[in-house]
């Protein structure tokens, strides 16, 4: 809907019976309105005031059926911090938790700095933790917040911009360079400030739909802002070969029973290319593990991490779907001999969950980042020499599964079946792997000279 010039006012209307007996009828471009009120000297200065606005050349709203003065009067109430909490209860519900808790992070970055007055202003750290515990937090609303994040909020409401001045570019810039920046002042990385930008860009389209703004446009489309840049492509110095691995993988196991318990994990990184969300989830009914030959893992989600108060059900994970897939999604991945009699073993030595996961702690809880991650430190330590510690060769668990696609594409293998296998599209795994991808052209492009020189004529050579 938009707004009209098109109005029509009928005589003030008496229904006898009723609480508020005057009704004030209008109609907006075919569009009925109406107000009812007690006395009739009420509703003929109703009625007075409308017609006034319509005498003035005012449009009117077709569907609230108010001129456009008494609108933007309404929409001047409306505050920035009220509408992101509206933004918050809108979305909350069908959102994953790990989203809830971005939405929160992001608005609790932009909202202190959409203010009208710094007079009084609270200490930046209670505000902040306020906003994102509390404010934004809707399973914490059914209790009150604490004494100083009731006050900080309280400050809050008072001082926050309205949601219409976030169509002057120089108030949606405060906004923006907030985003791009940590709580000590510096810079935040590049991916951070992507995110939040998306959802500051979320909530202004949900009050563009709403109509608090002169136009159905996202302020934000008319305000330049250069986005950081972002190191998406694969640094091939993080890059382990198979040998390297091989030696990565036995220093783990060679930690005991906890390292035992994660050789195959880590594996699963590797050898399947495999999310660490994806491999917490693996159960041993998605695993195909044959006496001889190639095997299959069927991959049908993961479990993320969130933190219990973003969750419904209070646990810290959440069961998700195939990142970028629908809920009934599956991948399925071949994977090698050597490593489907390793899952074998792991499953003969350790058994199951019993929901059936083969990866799991003592008390057959989901196995936690700290604690796989301290493994794998200590492996690289002894794994590698000290010049190679001292580079960012398979710093974290998730190179593993970079090695492995690297390792996939310098094989040879069509990258369709890579980008398939490891749960990208192809124009996703062309940014990411591009330098991969480069060295796998070059040996392709040597490989055709020297069968474009077996056929040359001597006088060509």
């Amino acid at each position: 809907m938009g707004s009209s010039y098109k109005v029509h006012f009928w005589a003030i209307r008496q229904r006898t019976g009723r609480r508020k007996p005057y009704e004030v009828r209008w109609q907006v471009n075919s569009r009925e309105k109406s107000e009812s009120f007690t006395t009739k000297g009420l509703a003929e200065s109703r009625r007075s005031e409308l017609m006034q606005a319509a005498r003035r050349g005012e449009p009117f709203d077709e569907e609230t059926g108010l001129p456009a003065s008494e609108l933007r009067a309404q929409l001047q109430s409306i505050t920035w911090y009220q509408h992101t909490r509206d933004f918050i209860e809108k979305r909350w519900e069908g959102a994953p938790a790990k989203s809830r808790r971005n939405f929160a992070d992001a608005l609790a970055t932009i909202t202190p700095a959409l203010v009208k007055s710094e007079a009084g202003r609270p200490d930046s750290r209670v505000l902040r933790r306020a906003l994102y515990s509390w404010a934004y937090n809707k399973s914490a609303w059914d209790q009150a917040p604490q004494p100083d994040w009731h006050k900080a909020l309280d400050w809050l409401e008072r001082n926050s911009v309205s949601i219409v001045d976030l169509e002057d570019p120089q108030i949606l810039r405060k906004a923006l360079d907030a985003l791009g920046k940590k709580l000590d002042g510096k810079p935040a990385a590049a991916r951070t400030a992507l995110r939040k930008r998306a959802c500051l860009s979320d909530a202004l389209g949900m009050a563009a739909e709403a109509k608090y703004f002169t136009t159905a446009v996202n302020p934000l489309q008319s305000v330049q802002w250069t986005a950081p840049r972002t190191a998406e492509e694969v640094n091939p110095e993080t890059v382990a070969n198979p040998r390297q691995v091989r030696r990565l993988l036995t220093a783990v196991r060679d930690q005991g029973d906890r390292g035992e318990r994660l050789e195959a994990f880590f594996s699963c990184l590797y050898y399947a290319g495999m999310r660490p969300a994806e491999v917490i989830h693996l159960q041993k009914s998605q695993c195909c593990l044959p006496d001889k030959g190639w095997g299959t893992l069927t991959l049908r989600g993961g479990m993320v991490r969130a933190g219990q108060s973003w969750t419904d059900d209070g646990s810290a994970h959440e069961q998700r779907s195939l990142k970028w897939r629908a809920p009934e999604d599956s991948r399925p991945v071949p994977i090698p001999p050597a490593f489907v009699r390793l899952l074998r073993s792991h499953i003969e030595q350790f058994g199951t969950a019993p929901d059936g996961r083969l990866f799991r702690t003592n008390r057959n809880g989901l196995v936690q980042e700290s604690g796989y991650g301290e493994v794998w430190a200590k492996a690289r330590a002894t794994a590698l020499t000290p010049e190679e510690v001292a580079t960012a060769l398979a710093r974290r668990p998730y190179d593993l599964r970079h090695a492995g696609i690297s390792f996939w594409l310098s094989s040879g293998v069509d990258p369709a079946e890579v980008a398939r296998r490891a749960g990208h599209s192809l124009p996703v795994l062309f940014r990411v792997y591009a330098k991969v991808l480069a060295q796998s052209q070059d040996r392709a492009n040597q490989r055709i000279d020297a069968a474009l020189k077996e056929w040359a004529e001597p006088h060509e050579l």
